[in-house]
């Protein structure tokens, strides 16, 4: 056992025995963060125009904050970004998130001295439980890679700006720098196949046991290497144990990543975004994520169903119920308030809340009144694959296909590209579309009633997923593609490249 191995044991004991401080009291410790966040922010711009004086509670904070997203927060963000001081949290931030925005192009984001930790500390905590739960702590010895961003940084209004990803790499613990792969020369390339190129170089005869980052960009490099040396990952990294992941939904991809290393592995989930750091599968085997409480965020939900309403209802911790849809929004030190973060939620678990990410609330397709969500398509493709087990999935996205000819009604078509084909295309779709009717009881309902045909199944040639976002320059990161749209935006494109 090496140096790095046996101290993370003790560090792991006294951060799980933190977090279960707060556990025992999760209503009392969201109630604590709220008092703290709006006391510090009352002499804010944004806290005087809000009143946040009269903020006591819940309920008060969803009287005198409205729910907006970026777009609608644009005017405070665009002072932050010109210097300006005081306007969302005191004092300026210590830095800008860039993201890829929607209809504002791109986002920034910013990260305060006080909400700087929770993105540090959230994905060492989770690491720790892992060790905590398992005993395993070898991999700590070993070299690390994270397929991340750029860490090079710019300057907007005198704020150090750039992706979440980079930024947080320049706050990697010294004792794991030595650790980390790829180099800083190789991380700071902007083209991500060249990028991808020198890390394979860089991370081949290292010994390598963990990796981390998205799903489909793990993938390109996993294929990369197998390309190269025409052996499983799993065989070119006999060391290689332990994957750590976020930002999609995993069992999409899950089926091709382990055939491509070729042996089980453990993995840890993540639910990192540039507004926060919001939680981590702290038991191995749970498919909940462990929602941070006292991290300096607190969390409202809004029945997903209910979202769009005029004036939707806005429920603190202690009002959810288990297994239905919540759109979160947040309040945080950074400096965010009734910001809606555009990820939908479920919970599994109460005490301790667990939750999985169920979708993207502005991502579904209701093009004809069924309202579906990215978790019923992720679940049901995922039910197709078990029935057929020969099939592997890339990457996939279900768009309509509105028809303009009365005698002929219109459908969803699903654009899959597979790594491994089914035998039987028609079996397959069926599959999907007995799974989905199953799941969405309106998509049902106009099946039933001939309103809609049964779906198109269009598979796409190898390597089209990755031709559309290198079209869109969005190829590698943590750039993903949306799987549901209400438009053909993302399918016409996709087909246009493949």
């Amino acid at each position: 056992m090496g140096l790095k191995s046996a101290l993370s044991r003790p560090l792991a004991a006294y951060i799980t025995n933190q977090y279960a401080r707060w556990q025992q009291d999760p209503i009392g410790t969201q109630q604590q963060v709220l008092r703290s966040i709006v006391t510090k922010a009352s002499g804010t711009a944004f806290g005087k125009e809000h009143d946040f004086g009269a903020i006591q509670s819940a309920r008060d904070l969803a009287r005198q904050v409205p729910v907006r997203d970026y777009e609608g927060l644009t005017a405070y963000f665009e002072r932050v970004k010109h210097g300006e001081a005081n306007v969302l949290w005191p004092g300026r931030p210590l830095y800008l998130a860039k993201t890829s925005g929607t209809t504002s192009g791109a986002k920034y984001i910013p990260l305060t001295k006080d909400s700087i930790p929770n993105h540090i500390n959230g994905a060492r905590d989770a690491l720790l439980h892992y060790v905590r739960r398992t005993g395993k702590s070898a991999f700590l010895d070993g070299k690390l890679i994270f397929l991340s961003g750029s860490p090079e940084l710019e300057e907007v209004g005198g704020i150090p700006t750039g992706r979440l990803s980079g930024i947080v790499n320049h706050h990697v613990p010294a004792y794991l720098r030595r650790n980390q792969l790829p180099s800083y020369a190789t991380n700071i390339i902007d083209d991500w196949e060249t990028k991808l190129a020198r890390i394979v170089d860089e991370t081949l005869t290292a010994p390598m046991t963990l990796i981390s980052g998205i799903p489909p960009w793990v993938q390109m490099y996993f294929d990369r290497i197998v390309t190269r040396t025409g052996r499983p990952v799993g065989e070119v990294f006999p060391d290689f144990n332990l994957f750590v992941y976020g930002g999609v939904n995993f069992e999409p991809y899950r089926k091709k990543l382990f055939d491509t290393i070729g042996r089980p592995v453990d993995s840890v989930e993540l639910f990192p975004a540039s507004e926060g750091f919001l939680a981590f599968q702290d038991e191995p085997g749970n498919p909940g994520l462990l929602l941070l409480l006292d991290a300096g965020i607190y969390y409202e939900f809004i029945p997903a169903e209910q979202f769009f309403e005029p004036n939707p209802p806005r429920l603190s911790l202690a009002d959810v119920e288990l297994d239905k849809q919540y759109a979160l929004v947040l309040n945080s030190n950074a400096g965010l308030w009734g910001y809606s973060l555009g990820d939908t939620v479920r919970f599994v678990q109460k005490y301790p809340f667990r939750v999985v990410v169920s979708g993207r609330i502005k991502h579904f397709l209701s093009a004809f009144g069924e309202h579906v969500i990215g978790e019923e398509v992720e679940q049901t493709l995922r039910e197709a694959m078990q029935q057929h087990p020969e099939v592997e999935v890339v990457e996939f996205t279900v768009a309509p296909r509105v028809s303009d000819d009365p005698a002929i009604p219109s459908r969803h078509e699903w654009l899959i590209e597979f790594a491994r084909p089914p035998h039987d295309a028609a079996a397959f779709s069926a599959a999907l579309e007995a799974g989905l009717r199953h799941r969405n009881v309106y998509y049902d309902d106009l099946l039933t009633g001939n309103i809609l045909a049964p779906l198109q199944l269009t598979p796409l040639s190898a390597g089209t997923f990755q031709r559309y976002m290198k079209s869109l320059g969005k190829l590698g990161g943590q750039n993903k593609v949306p799987r549901l749209s209400n438009d053909r935006g993302v399918a016409d494109g996709l087909v246009s490249v493949g």
